[in-house]
């Protein structure tokens, strides 16, 4: 009995601690909670004035009041304010140091950069007295232009970022001349790679922006290893007559996509004097020195368009067409050894290939040309790009019979957004592939974030470089970094089928043994004297 009563003892006392604990919280809820209160009141809140900085603008700026100094540029007064305008450093420097204008009302700035205009004085003098700024893109190189005067970095790199966001087939080049003017390494950068990617596939029939491109700018382009190449390096070439065209003609009226009126001028000269060898050619021999002419040399119809047009001069392809025909001969007798070189070496001197994959179906395709007796057969299955050593024994007498045979290889995937800027790039490393007869191997598995249409950039060696190549990449290699590694960041490609064709009956389209559908043919064919190829059927 007393253990029942101590229990219910115990049960008493806690149900009375919990009523207790209860009507404790009850008193903080019910009561006046002056330390919370107390607490919320001592906490500062920030808050914008949103009608300050307004305010400021309105009152100093466009009514001008209380201003203690005159700035007189390009025939136009602004009433503006030292403390205001020391923000820049070339106001600051002026009215802090020695100068005259550090004790005087007025100032007077000889504006001679063409760029700038009152319009942008206005802008970029406004935006000292605000927290913010509206910039527009269809005159942004002028604000650029005055901030850097001015020496504004915040404004530069706001206009950097607005000149990157709008880069479009109408903006590239003239945001390129001036990110060069004006050191925006960012700007420059980002309108170089747009460049790289879309000058083949896009601007390779534009006249409208085609001629725009300088002939140091297209010289850098050309050059560079991480050019979109549509088709094959050919196409290149056929690019350069084109836009020579445009620059020795510019009354010329020209239509997009179609063969220039002057085009055929150089193949119809009754000169026998290479056009780069005559006065009118010796300001395009830099660019046109900066062809890869031993990939220029892989097929007759190419080589019988180069000497009809007769632009470039015979000596420059007698060095060349040796290393090939050497090259030919050590590989027949087996005697050509593993490829093995720096990435420098390969990015200088490798072929440069490339095509659209407009819908997410199964391509394949091969390059035409001759390729030292290998026929590489490429095929996207819609996740990954492969490539495979074709050898079927009827053309055996025609490829090479060295069981395996090696070779570099870089693939590059990119995908464009509207403007066609690239949404998203894929590169693979080099790579050393090594493949027997009919054996296939994978080059790359495409990224989740890449969509169609997609470019198709390859850069092969199916060769060893030539000793001087390498050797003079060893030289330089002590030096700085190539151009190519300091102008390009991505590079992307193109959104249009390319205009393949056959080059000749003898290289009808063949399906591939134990393949699905036919495979595409590609070559640089795009000259007058070519325009009767055909492009077979893509599966």
């Amino acid at each position: 009995m007393g253990n029942v009563l101590n229990k219910l003892g115990s049960v008493s006392q806690s149900v009375r601690g919990r009523k207790r604990k209860r009507e404790d919280e009850s008193a903080d809820e019910s009561g006046d909670g002056s330390d919370l209160l107390d607490k919320s009141l001592q906490t500062p809140k920030r808050k914008k004035l949103v009608s300050t900085a307004k305010y400021i603008y309105q009152a100093l700026f466009k009514e001008e009041r209380n201003s203690d100094i005159t700035v007189h540029a390009l025939g136009k007064q602004w009433h503006l304010h030292k403390v205001y305008l020391s923000q820049s450093p070339y106001f600051a420097s002026m009215f802090n140091g020695s100068w005259r204008e550090a004790d005087e009302d007025y100032v007077h700035i000889e504006i001679i950069d063409p760029k700038i205009t009152i319009e942008s004085l206005y802008s970029v003098f406004g935006s000292l007295y605000m927290d913010e700024v509206v910039l527009e893109p269809k005159v942004i190189v002028s604000t650029l232009a005055t901030a850097t005067l001015f020496q504004l970095d915040s404004l530069i790199d706001r206009c950097a970022e607005v000149m990157v966001e709008t880069t479009n087939a109408e903006t590239a080049v003239l945001y390129y001349e001036a990110a060069c003017e004006y050191g925006v390494k960012m700007v420059k950068q980002s309108t170089f790679g747009w460049l790289l990617v879309n000058l083949l596939s896009f601007y390779h029939r534009a006249p409208k922006w085609l001629r725009l491109i300088s002939f140091e700018l297209m010289e850098q382009l050309v050059s560079s290893a991480d050019l979109y190449v549509v088709q094959t390096e050919f196409t290149v070439y056929t690019l350069l007559r084109y836009w020579m065209a445009l620059k020795l003609f510019p009354d010329e009226s020209t239509t997009d996509g179609v063969e220039h009126p002057k085009e055929r001028y150089f193949a119809e000269r009754t000169c026998s004097v290479p056009f780069l060898a005559t006065p009118e050619g010796v300001p395009y021999e830099r660019v046109f020195r900066a062809l890869r002419l031993h990939n220029l040399l892989n097929h007759h119809v190419d080589i019988r368009v180069l000497r009809q047009d007769n632009i470039i001069p015979i000596e420059w392809l007698h060095k060349p067409l040796m290393q090939q025909w050497t090259n030919v001969l050590t590989i027949d007798q087996s005697l050509d050894k593993p490829i093995a070189c720096e990435d420098r070496v390969f990015l200088e001197s490798c072929i440069r290939c490339g095509r659209i994959l407009n819908e997410n179906v199964l391509h394949k395709w091969r390059w035409t040309g001759f390729h030292f007796g290998l026929d590489l057969l490429l095929s996207s299955d819609t996740r990954s790009l492969r490539i495979r050593r074709h050898h079927r024994t009827e053309n055996e007498r025609l490829l090479s019979l060295r069981v395996a045979r090696q070779f570099l290889v870089r693939v590059s995937l990119a995908s464009l957004n509207e403007l066609r800027q690239i949404k998203h790039q894929q590169t693979s490393p080099i790579l050393s592939i090594s493949l027997e007869k009919n054996e296939e191997t994978q080059l790359v598995v495409f990224d989740r974030e890449l969509t169609f249409p997609l470019l198709v950039s390859v850069n092969m060696m199916l060769v060893a470089p030539p000793e001087e190549a390498i050797a003079a990449a060893a030289a330089s290699g002590k030096g700085a970094e190539s151009k190519e590694r300091d102008q390009a960041t991505a590079a992307a490609a193109a959104a249009t089928t390319p205009q393949a064709s056959e080059r000749s009956p003898n290289q009808s389209v063949e399906g591939i043994a134990g393949g699905n559908g036919p495979v595409e043919s590609l070559d640089g064919g795009s000259s007058a004297s070519s325009s009767n190829r055909m492009l077979a059927n893509e599966s």
